[in-house]
C-alpha cells in the first residue's frame, strides 16, 4: 500500500515538473517572440528613417552581430551616399562582404571588382580582389553548364596574381585555377563528343580539333585524337563519291596523328584498321576532277 502511495506521489511531482516546464518554454517563446517584435519595428524604423549616420553605425553592428542580411538592407541604401567619402570606401567593401555572407556569390564577385577598381590603393584592396575571384569560383557551375563564371574566376585570379605575385594567397590560387580550368576542358570535350555521339561527323572532327588547339594539355588528349580521326574516317566513308578520295586523304592525316602520340594507345588496334583501310580506298577510289 505504501509503495502505491509512493508511486502516486512521484507521478504527481513528475506531472508538476512537466507542467512547470511547459509554463517556462511557452513564456521563453513569448519573451523572445516579442524581442523579435520590437526588434523588427525598430529594424523597419530604421530603414525608412533619414539618420544616415545611425544607419551606418547600426549596419556594422548588425555586420560584427553576423546578422548580414540586415546589415545588406543598410549598406545598400547608404554605399550612394557616402561615395566619394571616407566612411565610402570601408562600407563598400562590406556591402561586398555582405553579399558573399549571405552567399549572393555573383553579385558579390561583381562588387569587389567594383571596389578593386574604385579603390585601387586601397588597404582591402588584396583582399577585395582574391575575394571578386574566389566569389566567381564558387558561382562557377558544373561543366555541362554555362561558364560565364568560370571565365570570370580565371581572368579575375590571373589578374590577382599578376598584381599581388609574392602574396601568401598564390598556391590556393594556382590550385583554383587548375580546377577552373579542368572544367572549361570537360565542357569543351563533352560538347565536341557530343557531335561524334549524334553522328554529326565532320562537326565533330572540328570541334575536336579545336578542343586541343584550345587545350593542349588536356587530360581528355588521346580521346580527342581518336574521335577526331574516326569522326574523319567515318564522314569520309559516307560521302559521295566526288568527295570520298578527297576526305580519305584527311583522315589519314588525322589517324597519323593519333599514331605519332600514342602508337601502343589503347586505340592504336582500330586506328590501324582504320587507316589499313583509308589506304586501300585511297589507292582503289578514282580521281574526280
Amino acid at each position: 500500500m505504501w509503495l502505491e502511495t509512493l508511486e502516486k506521489k512521484a507521478d504527481y511531482i513528475k506531472t508538476q515538473q512537466i507542467t512547470m516546464k511547459n509554463k517556462f518554454l511557452k513564456l521563453l517563446a513569448l519573451l523572445l517572440l516579442s524581442i523579435s517584435v520590437v526588434s523588427c519595428g525598430e529594424f523597419s524604423k530604421l530603414l525608412k528613417g533619414n539618420d544616415y549616420d545611425l544607419k551606418y553605425t547600426k549596419g556594422f553592428e548588425y555586420y560584427e552581430n553576423k546578422k548580414y542580411d540586415k546589415a545588406l538592407q543598410i549598406f545598400e541604401q547608404i554605399t550612394t551616399v557616402y561615395r566619394g567619402l571616407e566612411k565610402g570606401e570601408k562600407l563598400m567593401f562590406y556591402y561586398s562582404m555582405c553579399n558573399y555572407k549571405v552567399k549572393d556569390y555573383y553579385s558579390a564577385g561583381y562588387y569587389f571588382r567594383k571596389f578593386a577598381s574604385t579603390y585601387p590603393h586601397s588597404e582591402y584592396n588584396e583582399e577585395a580582389m582574391f575575394m571578386g575571384a574566389y566569389c566567381y569560383y564558387l558561382d562557377s557551375p558544373k561543366s555541362s553548364l554555362d561558364q560565364e563564371s568560370t571565365d570570370l574566376a580565371i581572368a579575375e585570379f590571373e589578374l590577382f596574381i599578376s598584381k599581388y605575385p609574392n602574396t601568401s594567397r598564390k598556391d590556393t590560387c594556382n590550385i583554383l585555377l587548375d580546377e577552373l580550368r579542368r572544367k572549361l576542358q570537360d565542357k569543351s570535350y563533352d560538347n565536341a563528343y557530343l557531335y561524334y555521339k549524334l553522328g554529326y561527323y565532320r562537326a565533330a572532327n572540328v570541334s575536336l580539333k579545336n578542343s586541343i588547339k584550345d587545350f593542349p594539355d588536356s587530360p581528355y588528349k588521346e580521346e580527342i585524337l581518336y574521335y577526331s580521326a574516326k569522326s574523319m574516317y567515318l564522314y569520309a566513308d559516307q560521302s559521295v563519291a566526288e568527295k570520298k578520295l578527297e576526305r580519305f586523304h584527311e583522315a589519314q592525316r588525322d589517324l597519323n596523328e593519333y599514331l605519332k602520340f600514342y602508337p601502343n594507345g589503347k586505340y592504336h588496334k582500330d586506328v590501324n584498321k582504320m587507316s589499313e583501310s583509308t589506304i586501300e580506298n585511297i589507292k582503289t577510289l578514282p580521281v574526280i576532277n
